[in-house]
């Protein structure tokens, strides 16, 4: 079997909540989806079509290639199985490779274990068969196999991708809390923008969402940053592949005349390094920064734009006393300059959030690390729109 123009079964993960726009993202691309999951979706492909897919997505985390499945009640049969693959075919004999896990077996309490049960064998197999040791080591450098295991139902994967694809590998300075930048695409995603009228990210802090606006509207996808992938360090490996697919990233960038993208925030040097990130991402040119309170920011009368802010939450008592201020400003802001946009206001504290004072059209959920959130969508009328005086605003 030679796994990069063999067809084969194809996980590709994601965050919690990020999986619809991972899978729109997958069928732009031309794949057809076989199944969904809360955190992630899977498809047949090749590994030189997993390439495209590495270089393309924005929403993924890891692309993972299925090599064998298996029934296993404890670590033991996970290395018997798997010495007897014949993974002489797959990593080089002078290679390096890292085994990593997702393991949720009541025979195992640290999957670290388990790990070294799968080193064990491929490098047991190699030796028997090849005479060499292969080299390996936790840094995802090079060739990268993945074991899931659950229960006794087991399934050990080629990761295509080695480093996780939801970091862009733009952003040089990431500030205070940054949103991580396949959470910020898939909101973007989530909104109404049509990549055209302007987009307004106040209180833009290291520059990401703004940065990710500017790369959706040009049609620039994360591969451009990148130059090392786990798909490159397999036998079989044809680098014209991956060129051809690299080529097409340059070539499919393209102009959106008078753009505007306003990214502002309070902090000079939050706006410093949000300049650096975006001469990092090739879209400098894109975007205007400048230093000012969020409520002095530009907004572009009589278009149709988008409002976005991710404010902080809070997390000390003094904090949230002074962040619910912030937040009824930045409904007042919406109410009075924000006529005919759509507004979102990203957020993990939803009491906060009812200090806008506005009624949500939709709470669309997502997770970042481990708080749960909202992107909350805002419809900004032009002009005065009555309201009757006892309508409850909805609950955040």
């Amino acid at each position: 079997m030679h796994i990069y123009t063999t067809t084969g079964n194809v996980t590709i993960t994601c965050h919690k909540r990020m999986m619809p726009y991972l899978e729109q993202e997958a069928k732009d691309l031309g794949f057809d989806i076989e199944e969904t999951f809360v955190t992630g979706i899977k498809l047949k492909a090749t590994v030189n079509e997993c390439i495209k897919l590495n270089l393309n997505l924005r929403c993924a985390s890891q692309v993972l290639y299925s090599l064998k499945s298996f029934e296993a009640t404890n670590a033991d049969d996970v290395y018997n199985n798997l010495c007897s693959y014949p993974w002489e075919n797959i990593i080089p004999e002078s290679g390096y490779f890292s085994i990593t896990s997702n393991v949720n077996n009541e025979s195992i309490n640290n999957s670290m274990f388990a790990n070294l049960r799968v080193k064990d064998a491929i490098i047991d197999r190699m030796r028997n068969k090849t005479g060499i040791r292969p080299s390996t080591g936790a840094a995802l450098t090079g060739a990268v196999i993945h074991l899931f295991w659950k229960n006794e139902g087991a399934e050990v994967f080629i990761d295509t991708s080695g480093d996780s694809l939801a970091r862009h590998g733009y952003r040089k300075i990431p500030g205070q809390a940054p949103m991580l930048e396949s959470l910020a695409a898939a909101t973007i995603y989530a909104s109404r923008w049509d990549k055209v009228n302007p987009f307004v990210n106040p209180m833009c802090g290291s520059g990401t969402i703004a940065i990710e606006a500017a790369m959706i509207a040009t049609n620039r996808r994360p591969g451009l940053f990148r130059t090392n992938y786990a798909f490159m360090h397999l036998k079989g490996y044809d680098e014209q592949v991956y060129l051809q697919e690299d080529a097409l990233l340059e070539q499919q960038i393209k102009e959106v005349p008078d753009l505007r993208i306003i990214a502002t925030d309070y902090s000079t040097k939050a706006i410093e390094n949000a300049r650096k990130n975006a001469v990092a991402a090739g879209v400098a040119n894109l975007i205007e920064f400048s230093v000012c309170d969020f409520a002095d920011t530009e907004i572009p009368e009589n278009v149709p734009g988008i409002f976005y802010v991710n404010p902080e939450y809070g997390e000390r008592l003094g904090e949230v006393t002074e962040l619910e201020k912030t937040y009824s400003r930045i409904g007042d802001f919406m109410k009075q300059k924000c006529g005919g946009y759509f507004g979102y206001v990203f957020t993990g504290n939803l009491e906060l959030a009812k200090k806008i004072g506005l009624k949500a059209k939709r709470r669309i959920e997502f997770y970042t690390s481990i708080i749960d959130c909202r992107l909350l969508e805002y419809e900004l009328y032009s002009g005065t729109r009555a309201i009757p005086k006892d309508a409850k605003l909805e609950e955040q």
